[in-house]
């Protein structure tokens, strides 16, 4: 497996780690989409959320206030995206990871969401509530 991420773990690729601990590593994204953009890397290698396990997942989000706090703290951004990438369209490690993204005014980045909000009836809220709930 050519994973960059392993590679990051096992010290094959220089990197600038902020964090880490027995269940993650966290390192500055090497785009730096915006000053501090940090990614936090699980240690085992998961493809994705779709398989990541719930005790991993719980371990790993529980370190990611501490960071985002580090975040805070260093830069003072005006808020903070927080951002996982599951298959298409956007994920290109298939390693699991958790961008945090600080944001300053005019920074340049752009995550928007359309807002459907009146475009919903309640029978497809209904239909796509029973969807996921069946899916449990």
């Amino acid at each position: 497996m050519d994973c960059v991420f392993c590679r990051i773990l096992n010290g094959e690729i220089p990197t600038y780690k902020v964090y880490e601990d027995e269940n993650v590593l966290a390192i500055l994204d090497i785009s730096q989409a915006t000053k501090g953009h940090t990614l936090i890397l699980a240690k085992q290698h998961f493809k994705n959320l779709y398989d990541i396990d719930e005790d991993l997942a719980g371990r790993i989000f529980k370190v990611i206030p501490k960071i985002a706090n580090a975040l805070k703290k260093a830069f003072n951004p005006i808020g903070l995206n927080v951002l996982i990438n599951t298959e298409k369209p956007l994920q290109t490690v298939f390693h699991f990871h958790v961008h945090l993204i600080p944001r300053y005014v005019h920074d340049g980045v752009e995550i928007d969401f359309i807002n459907n909000m009146g475009n919903t009836s309640k029978e497809q809220y209904l239909d796509t509530m029973n969807k996921i709930r069946d899916s449990f």
